[in-house]
Order: structure tokens, then C-alpha cells, then sequence
């Protein structure tokens, strides 16, 4: 896709405070540190939309952004091991909860794991949350660059099985150095959001 304008719209906590959209959403969802603001960054052609830091947990609400006023991205928080008060941790679960619960126009969640890692409680529990509310997902295992591709395919397949996929379920690799990856990205979230508006 070409991005003609990006334009933050607001951030939220709770779903009162919502934007009233009609567009389809695309939610980005992921353990802290795990590549998930430079995978919207990559994808938007633009340096800090989504705020990146080496510092897990910095995003801590629900963001809302309008893509070429076509789709909307939503950043939700990172969750896992963020040095962050325990109460704000607590607010995790609840909060992106509702999102998924109460959003209709949610189209499509993308799952962010870094691809060196074993997805975690949380992951699966995610996993889960989207299998009950019957919510399109599509999982993104980032940072591959820093992979041999034999590696990768031995990561990818243990992956699937982690997360109870078929071994022929769609995970797309990214690497926000390179840009591997974004085509694949871009073409699913137009799939998910040009058929089910």
C-alpha cells in the first residue's frame, strides 16, 4: 500500500474513550520490547509514530491511527517481563480485553513474537482471547535478521507448535532493519480490511 497520510488520532484507556470510527481496524499486539512499534513504524514509512525505546513497557494505552483515511492502527501495550508498576500490569489484561471484546470494527490482530523466543503464558493466553472471540489474527515473528535461515525455519515450526497452529498456518517473518517482510504484512491487512468492512 501506498501511505499518502498517518495521522495519531488519540489514546484511550477505556472503551468510552474510544474514537467513534466506522473504518476497519487493524490492532498490533505483543509482549514488551518485542519489535511491535517498529514493525507499525516500518510498515507506515515514518521514523516515530509509534514511539520505540529500549525500555519495555512504554506504551501503557490503547493508541489510535488513521492510515491514508482508509484503516485505523491500534497499538495496544506491550505485556511480559516490563519493569512497570505492578498495578499497571494488572491494567493490561482488563483493558486490551475489552478492546477485543467491544470493538466491531476490529478486522484483524497481529501478534508480534520475536522469532528467537518461545511464546509465552501471555501469548497463548492472547491466543486464546482471539479464538474465543472469533477475531482474525495473524502472527508476525520479527527480528529475523539476526537468524540464519535454517534457524528461522527450526524457530518458525517450534513456534507453530507452541501456539497449537497447523504446520501449514500463515506466520509472516519481519525485520524492521531490512524490511523483510513488510509486502507480506501489507497484503494480509489489505485482505482482512477491503473484504470484511
Amino acid at each position: 500500500m501506498k501511505i499518502t497520510s498517518v495521522n495519531f488520532i488519540k489514546s484511550a484507556r477505556e472503551p468510552s474513550q474510544y474514537p467513534k470510527s466506522l473504518l476497519p481496524e487493524v490492532a498490533f499486539a505483543g509482549r514488551s520490547n518485542v519489535g511491535k512499534s517498529s514493525l507499525i513504524n516500518v510498515l507506515v514509512n515514518r521514523k516515530r509514530l509509534a514511539k520505540t525505546s529500549t525500555t519495555p513497557g512504554r506504551t501503557r494505552l490503547v493508541n489510535f491511527f488513521v492510515i491514508n483515511d482508509l484503516l485505523c492502527f491500534v497499538d495496544l501495550p506491550g505485556y511480559g517481563y516490563a519493569r512497570v508498576p505492578i498495578s499497571v500490569k494488572m491494567d493490561w489484561g482488563p483493558m486490551v480485553e475489552r478492546y477485543f471484546r467491544e470493538r466491531e470494527n476490529l478486522r484483524l490482530v497481529i501478534l508480534i513474537l520475536d522469532v528467537r523466543r518461545d511464546p509465552s503464558e501471555n501469548d497463548l493466553s492472547l491466543i486464546e482471547w482471539f479464538r474465543f472471540y472469533r477475531i482474525c489474527f495473524l502472527v508476525v515473528l520479527t527480528k529475523i535478521d539476526k537468524l540464519s535461515k535454517n534457524q528461522i525455519k527450526i524457530r518458525q515450526q517450534r513456534i507453530k507448535e507452541i501456539l497449537g497452529l497447523s504446520l501449514d498456518s500463515n506466520i509472516a517473518l519481519f525485520s524492521a532493519k531490512t524490511g523483510e517482510g513488510k509486502g507480506t504484512v501489507w497484503k494480509e491487512i489489505e485482505k482482512m480490511t477491503s473484504t470484511q468492512k
